[in-house]
């Protein structure tokens, strides 16, 4: 199995402030975890609230957590908000269920972490972290 090296990681990060820079979106911040939910890279843009880290990671890893991406886990939380909840409150890390969050696969599909932004729209976040993907040559899940 691969995993997203630190270079990687910076040039998902970077691509990602740049998409947010050419959308006009208001500061972004971008976290980079491995598959095990720990944190490779993470970067806050000039002007982003001090809780973004936490959200950014916890968009990564609750994507990691369920398997599917942050929006899904968002989904599922207003299906089953009992359920999302319970997860929340007892995994290791933040869970965020809303969309920013995306899976990071290997060519063989395997997970080898995601990628978090918040800092703007949900869906913002999930356009900034798709293109951080992109330029970075990783591949998301799905």
């Amino acid at each position: 199995m691969s995993r997203i090296t630190l270079n990687q990681a910076n040039a998902c990060i970077a691509a990602a402030l740049v998409k947010g820079e050419e959308l006009g979106l208001k500061p972004l911040s971008v976290a980079v975890v491995d598959a095990g939910g720990h944190m490779i890279a993470f970067q806050r843009q000039d002007g982003a609230s001090f809780g973004r880290m936490q959200i950014a990671q916890g968009k990564a890893v609750g994507a990691l957590a369920l398997g599917v991406s942050s929006r899904k886990v968002g989904d599922m939380a207003v299906e089953r908000p009992w359920f999302v909840g319970a997860l929340a409150a007892s995994a290791p890390h933040a869970v965020i269920p809303a969309a920013g969050g995306i899976i990071v696969v290997d060519g063989a599909g395997e997970v080898i972490g995601a990628v978090g932004v918040t800092g703007d729209t949900s869906d913002n976040d999930e356009l900034a972290a798709l293109a951080g993907l992109a330029a970075a040559g990783l591949q998301a899940q799905g």
